[in-house]
């Protein structure tokens, strides 16, 4: 989501206002049912263990000792509703680094305490038990009085909890600038996405990974840090009364209420039908009749479907990689969470990943769509009861008992009927989703329906065939002029601003052959331009506002990383979020020859980097 700003000034980090409606509205762990029990409890009582029937543990943050405040995202101050200037408050650098809680008073154990969430999930197509917040303590809950969207604030990288498993809490400076970044990178270029407020270096944290590291800590938020993986846990172990009381909280705490969710699909052409459905549906409505009735919980589940088929369309029109689509890294919400071994695509590479540690491919670009949908499916599964339920849903038998044996195959044969529906469903805003980014991202005010594939289609496959960077291409194509296409001989000469710079790449191809392939995509793309803009190239800087962004690739924050832990720089950190933060930019008045470099051809030692998970 573009970043929302405030039109209020602001307020202090003492002054926000904080709630815990996550911990006033579900169970708690039972070792430590209230923040003082927690807050009484030593740290090794505190270390990893099984935790049932709760959702979350009261747990505070480790003391640090020293630290730095690296970055501050100026956006993200203005989404909490921040002050300017707040940043530099000793109390912001406190709390941020987890050494100061605010909003719970010791004396009277009254207010707001941290907590960790309890999750599981399933790993690469296995059943890993349970997950959690290892090394993630959220500190409270906020609400912008401006926007009123209330995010939940929490530190990764704060120190132990039930949840650390055989892990130690920590968090390394080198994924946490790349999560710094490219949170705030993917808000930026609007799509969904967790937020990321500041950088904090713990100069006398060492981490061991594959080496000794420095550790850091991200202040990070999000309208819900909700899991998949969360519903996953609680149906492994048939907690069905969990369930229940939680999917409620998801519906009227975090998407606002049932009514907000989207009505059943009126019968005909689900690419046609399911765009933009009415709201406004009674929270105890059925819709539809037999095993197509659609009760409560049915219209919640096809509301998180749609989140997820959005944000993965605008991942595949930008070619960003999670790397680790595991479904306790797969928001309820809909956003790019749990940033691992990520990347933006460079080469267009279909099957490639950015996580070294994925040999069969499970999440390369190409699966990304699909794995979602097989995320999206086992949350059918937890959920399956209750949308197969159908109008029975609420009867008191049912509610105590479950599903009884006569009406079992009924049940069953609803839920997977209601599976299947919101997977087309899925695929028909994944789609229409798409294809709006990608006309977008050519420059084109309109849709054809040849489009899909004389443009998108024919570039993907030429961009692989050639090895050409995905997301240079937008951005160099920004700054060609349409009187430069109009003959053949000036598009085979346009053309040649696409290769990289050592020439022509891709298997058995030439100059020529590569020029003329190019040539042809591009008297396609211009026919159409003209058709939405006219044939005067007066109009070619405002056709390009939409297509060039800055991307914060691979090799540039590896770079950054090398620049600020080895080099002890510190503005080109300042320098780079600060692209990223307005990347429909041509320039940002810092260092030109750094952001023509940065926004140039990657170097080919840097492209299709992956790194691994030991973050």
């Amino acid at each position: 989501m573009a970043s929302q700003l405030s039109s209020s000034a602001g307020v202090s980090l003492h002054d926000l206002p904080k709630s815990h409606t996550f911990t006033s509205a579900l169970p708690a762990d039972s070792a430590f049912p209230t923040p003082l029990a927690s807050h009484r409890a030593s740290r090794e009582e505190l270390g990893p263990r099984q935790v049932k029937g709760a959702l979350f543990t009261y747990v505070r943050p480790e003391h640090q000792g020293r630290r730095e405040l690296l970055g501050v995202s100026r956006a993200a101050m203005r989404d909490l509703g921040l002050k300017e200037g707040e940043e530099r408050t000793e109390v912001f650098g406190e709390v941020v680094a987890g050494e100061k809680v605010l909003g719970w008073d010791e004396e009277t154990g009254k207010g707001v305490y941290p907590w960790a969430h309890c999750y599981g999930g399933w790993q690469f197509g296995s059943w890993a038990g349970q997950l959690g917040d290892g090394r993630a303590i959220s500190l409270f809950e906020t609400t912008n009085p401006a926007t009123k969207i209330r995010y939940e604030l929490q530190l990764k990288g704060a120190g132990l909890t039930p949840y650390s498993r055989f892990a130690d809490g920590k968090a390394v400076l080198r994924s946490s600038i790349r999560e710094f970044v490219v949170s705030e990178a993917l808000n930026a270029l609007r799509i969904p996405s967790t937020r990321a407020l500041s950088l904090t270096l713990l100069p006398d944290s060492r981490v061991r990974r594959e080496r000794l590291e420095p550790g850091a800590i991200v202040a990070r938020f999000a309208q819900t840090w909700l899991r998949i993986g969360t519903f996953d846990l609680l149906r492994a172990r048939g907690d069905r009364a969990l369930i229940r009381q939680l999917a409620g909280y998801v519906a009227t705490d975090v998407f606002g209420g049932w009514d907000t969710l989207p009505s059943k699909l009126p019968p005909g052409d689900v690419e046609s039908t399911s765009q933009s459905p009415p709201t406004g549906v009674a929270e105890t409505a059925i819709e539809g009749e037999g095993v197509e009735e659609e009760n409560r919980f049915t219209r919640l589940y096809r509301s998180i479907v749609r989140r997820n088929a959005t944000t993965v369309a605008a991942w595949q029109a930008y070619g960003f990689m999670n790397g680790v689509l595991n479904t306790d890294n797969t928001s309820i919400y809909g956003l790019s969470i749990d940033f691992g071994p990520f990347a933006f695509m460079d080469d267009f590479d279909p099957a490639y990943t950015p996580n070294h540690d994925d040999h069969a491919l499970r999440y390369a670009y190409r699966n990304q769509p699909s794995i979602i949908w097989w995320n999206l499916v086992r949350l059918g599964e937890s959920l399956g009861e209750l949308m197969g339920a159908g109008a029975s849903v609420d009867a008191e038998e049912f509610v105590e008992k479950g599903v009884q044996a006569g009406g079992v195959d009924e049940l069953v044969q609803r839920a997977e009927g209601l599976i299947a529906g919101a997977g087309e469903e899925y695929r028909a805003v994944f789609l229409a989703e798409y294809k709006r980014l990608m006309t977008a991202r050519l420059g084109l005010k309109s849709q054809e329906e040849t489009d899909f594939e004389t443009l998108f289609s024919e570039l993907l496959d030429t961009m692989e065939a050639l090895q050409l960077d995905f997301n240079q291409f937008f951005r160099k194509l920004s700054a060609v002029r349409v009187a430069d296409l109009d003959t053949e001989e000036k598009r085979r000469e346009a053309a040649g601003v696409f290769f990289h710079h050592e020439g022509v790449t891709g298997p058995g191809n030439t100059d020529a052959s590569a020029r003329a392939r190019v040539a042809g995509w591009l008297e396609r793309w211009r026919v159409r331009i003209v058709e939405d803009w006219g044939s005067s190239s007066a109009r070619d800087d405002e056709r390009a506002k939409a297509m060039k962004a800055f991307i914060p690739k691979s090799w540039i924050l590896d770079e950054l990383i090398q620049r600020v832990e080895n080099g002890g720089e510190r503005r080109v950190l300042e320098r780079v979020m600060n692209m990223a933060l307005h990347p429909f930019e041509e320039s940002w008045g810092e260092d030109a020859a750094e952001e023509e470099r940065f926004t140039g051809d990657v170097p080919r030692a840097g492209r299709a980097m992956q790194c691994s998970c030991s973050s």
